[in-house]
């Protein structure tokens, strides 16, 4: 789930990223933004989801992925669209246009 909150005043969106992986150990936000650097997500209790907030530029489309337990790549279903990668699989893509 992606949930945004755009602000009159301000150049950027905050962006929560959630991810129900209740089989995970670990999750990774693996974004354009943070050049591809993968991100620790955190859970908000024992079992419930892993969630990143961030400050995105608005304005732009992010591809990102999630990386689950250093080995699965996982899309996100809530995702604003999804583009082909070089690696022959699909990005999700969150939109920070207003």
């Amino acid at each position: 789930m992606i949930s945004k909150k755009h602000f009159k005043t301000r150049d950027d969106v905050e962006v929560t990223f959630e991810l129900e992986a209740a089989d995970a150990s670990e999750a990774e936000l693996v974004c354009a933004a943070l050049d591809w650097e993968p991100t620790p997500m955190k859970r908000a209790s024992k079992n419930g989801p892993f969630r990143l907030r961030l400050r995105l530029p608005k304005g732009q489309d992010i591809e990102f992925r999630y990386l689950v337990d250093h080995a699965e790549w996982r899309n996100d279903a809530d995702a604003d669209a999804e583009t082909p990668n070089g690696f022959g699989t699909r990005n999700s893509v969150v939109s920070t246009a207003a």
